[in-house]
């Protein structure tokens, strides 16, 4: 059970969070679009249910997830609330959790999973899932 907001400020802030098509996912893809990429967006994770991923390339198994600072625990902008300081440590951690544990699953089945931060530009982001696709076209998985 979610504690209440401490302030009425707070709540109508978290209301407004996006968590999924930030700002950041749309300018990365954006310009994955504009280099010829083709991808499906929030894709459920295979076997694992209520997870999805933000962009697939289901071809050549390339998995991308957009993960917010604060939600995420970022190690350079994560910070941590004050008020129902217990509560939040505890969700942010399952967050994390969670996280681990969807890419090694991921991983295990032959995915390449990238993860970017909310602060990363979207031009570096885009050009290193270029790459990653570029390298599986010439390399197929389970094609070694």
């Amino acid at each position: 059970m979610s504690p209440t907001a401490s302030s009425p400020a707070v709540a109508a802030r978290m209301s407004r969070q996006a968590s999924r098509d930030t700002a950041q996912e749309l300018a990365v893809r954006r310009l994955l679009h504009a280099g010829g990429l083709r991808y499906r967006l929030h894709v459920p994770v295979p076997g694992i249910p209520r997870r999805t991923v933000d962009v697939v390339f289901a071809r050549w198994q390339i998995a991308v997830f957009f993960d917010g600072c604060f939600w995420h625990g970022c190690p350079e902008h994560a910070t941590s609330p004050r008020a129902n300081a217990e509560w939040w440590r505890s969700k942010l951690d399952r967050n994390m959790a969670r996280d681990r544990e969807t890419t090694e699953h991921l991983r295990s089945q032959g995915w390449i999973v990238m993860r970017f931060w909310e602060h990363e530009t979207a031009e570096s982001v885009a050009q290193q899932i270029i790459l990653a696709v570029d390298t599986r076209r010439s390399s197929p998985p389970g094609r070694d």
